[in-house]
């Protein structure tokens, strides 16, 4: 496994310097901001990138504002009595994606948050206080305990919030391929522990985000 220092240079090697691909990094935010992010915020989150999963993306992005609408603004005690009346109108509702499913995990999702804040005071607390030396564990949670959130989907929805994150995006499987730290995409707990652990090393390092290590592998990769 090489150093990041080594990466980065594979990765501004290949964007024109250390500068340009300094300028192309994002960072997460912080455990502050995140902790001051309403509930309902977190549960929009999660609806919009369930509903982008295997989905037009851009399609989704379009009805948003419908989708709060709707939802009337994602209160997760609101959505976690989600009665049948309320199902039977959202399957027939024309404004948004009318997926049963994915409808549902809605309601489930908002059960899991309201849980989280019972046992913090909120749900945005307890992901705002997850550290990121165990990210994986944080993704773990969200596939055991919420709905449809398992694989990258939990992934991107960290990263849309401002968690620090990675995602095991083709690129990003690939260079942790390159840098043998897995020998095929990882999914299994011990799998995603070596990622885990070398996510951990770089970041130790560097001192830079799980966020900008994770982009500057995907910037490493040649396409």
């Amino acid at each position: 496994m090489r150093s990041f220092d080594e990466i980065f240079e594979m990765a501004a090697g290949r964007k024109g310097g250390g500068e340009v691909l300094d300028s192309m990094l994002s960072k997460p935010k912080s455990a502050q901001a995140l902790a001051k992010i309403g509930d309902d915020r977190w549960l929009s989150g999660m609806t919009k990138t369930v509903f982008q999963a295997g989905f037009n993306w851009k399609v989704i992005e379009s009805k948003w504002p419908d989708f709060e609408i709707v939802f009337e603004g994602f209160e997760p005690a609101r959505w976690s009595m989600m009665s049948d009346d309320d199902f039977d109108r959202l399957v027939k509702d024309s404004r948004i994606v009318r997926h049963a499913k994915k409808i549902l995990s809605v309601r489930d999702n908002a059960i899991f948050l309201c849980a989280l804040a019972e046992e913090q005071g909120s749900a945005a607390k307890v992901f705002a206080a997850w550290p990121s030396e165990d990210y994986v564990g944080l993704l773990e949670l969200l596939k055991k305990r919420g709905s449809r959130l398992g694989g990258t989907t939990a992934q991107y929805f960290l990263r849309r919030i401002g968690k620090d994150s990675f995602i095991l995006s083709r690129d990003v499987t690939a260079a942790l391929l390159r840098e043998g730290v897995v020998d095929k995409a990882p999914s299994s707990k011990t799998a995603l522990k070596a990622v885990q652990n070398a996510f951990n090393a770089w970041r130790e390092e560097s001192g830079r985000s799980l966020v900008e290590i994770s982009r500057v592998l995907a910037l490493s990769v040649d396409n």
